[in-house]
């Protein structure tokens, strides 16, 4: 009997499992299964959104989901996490506890944790709904065939690639974040040596990231003898945003400026001409500011990376759900799917 290997979905039980984004200031966790009749091929039947320095580890705050929101067992478990694993554990400078996944797999009687990396899963999730909804920024105003490129300033900086194929193609995962910082501007040049007066590594992520956007302010504040009156990512943007801080505009200018060359670092480096995600509320929120902003400019840098990058789409979209659906489609595809062994660290009972 001929067998159809065209879904990839098919022979998976529709066993309820947790998917996990879990990032520096929230974790978003669902509980989900495998759907035959959603485009999506996954369907949420719960969902909630947590501030992660709540709970004093990982298992806490998946445990307050599933006492509110799961009734029947639930074996199975994928993360996706900011950070890579390394053996046991989730390496990662934002998280606000370490994760090591076999305590995590018996604090909370899973067969099974499965991670991946929280941007790997945002780029899963551009072979579906990520891409629906987003806003253009600049470049032409509909989609090509090609990679697509998804980047995020959160608590980190996270940036991966998806690559269309056969089932949904795949992803590479990147740790943009920590690529040495670069000033492309007098200005610039000044914050960096504010920041590492005496040299050394300073990653991207320490300028284009929410608290990279305190930094920025922070830092010009002090070039210019003055006396940082806001605390936090978000007033800048607000003080920004109504004009009320000269050193706050400046900060936000500066931000959108970097973040574009950041994106069309990557652009040069993956080619991604199925377009560039934005992806965040925080930019989301910002969306005007950084249409007007030299974001374009900086993005296309110059001589013959210019003609390639400006063929390149640049949308903004919102995070939100994206990731554990990502993570979800991940895993039901390598990991439930029986496809092969998984290809990222796996807690389970039995090799614990």
């Amino acid at each position: 009997m001929a067998t159809n290997h065209s879904d990839p979905l098919a022979g998976i039980p529709a066993t309820p499992f947790l998917a996990a984004d879990i990032g520096g200031t929230h974790g978003r966790v669902a509980l989900m299964r495998a759907s035959r009749g959603g485009a999506e091929g996954v369907e949420t039947l719960a969902y909630r959104v947590f501030a992660c320095a709540q709970f004093p580890m990982l298992s806490d705050l998946l445990r307050a989901f599933i006492n509110v929101e799961v009734h029947v067992p639930v074996k199975h478990c994928v993360l996706a996490c900011a950070g890579q694993v390394m053996g046991n554990e989730v390496v990662n400078d934002n998280l606000p506890w370490p994760i090591h996944l076999t305590q995590l797999r018996q604090a909370l009687g899973f067969d099974q944790v499965a991670v991946l990396n929280d941007f790997e899963a945002l780029a899963y999730a551009l072979d579906g709904s990520l891409a629906d909804g987003g806003r253009h920024l600049c470049g032409p105003d509909t989609p090509s065939n090609g990679p697509t490129l998804v980047i995020g300033p959160g608590t980190g900086l996270g940036a991966a690639v998806h690559v269309p194929g056969p089932a949904g193609g795949f992803v590479l995962p990147t740790e943009a974040g920590q690529m040495d910082f670069a000033p492309n501007s007098l200005r610039e040049r000044e914050i960096l040596e504010c920041m590492a007066p005496n040299g050394g590594y300073v990653p991207f992520e320490y300028v284009v990231s929410g608290p990279g956007l305190l930094t920025i302010y922070a830092t010009l504040c002090t070039l210019d003898g003055e006396t940082p009156a806001l605390a936090t990512p978000e007033a800048v943007t607000a003080a920004a945003v109504a004009c009320s801080d000269p050193r706050a505009v400046e900060a936000l200018d500066v931000f959108c400026a970097c973040l574009g060359t950041l994106a069309g670092n990557l652009a040069i480096a993956f080619m991604p001409t199925g377009g560039v995600y934005l992806a965040g509320g925080f930019l989301s929120s910002i969306f005007e500011w950084l249409k007007r902003s030299t974001f374009e400019e900086r993005f296309l840098h110059g001589r013959s990376a210019r003609a390639l990058l400006s063929h390149m789409p640049v949308w903004v979209t919102e995070h939100g759900r994206h990731g554990v659906l990502g993570a979800a489609r991940w895993y039901l595809r390598h990991g439930m799917a029986g496809a092969g062994p998984l290809q990222h660290a796996v807690a389970d009972g039995a090799a614990a």
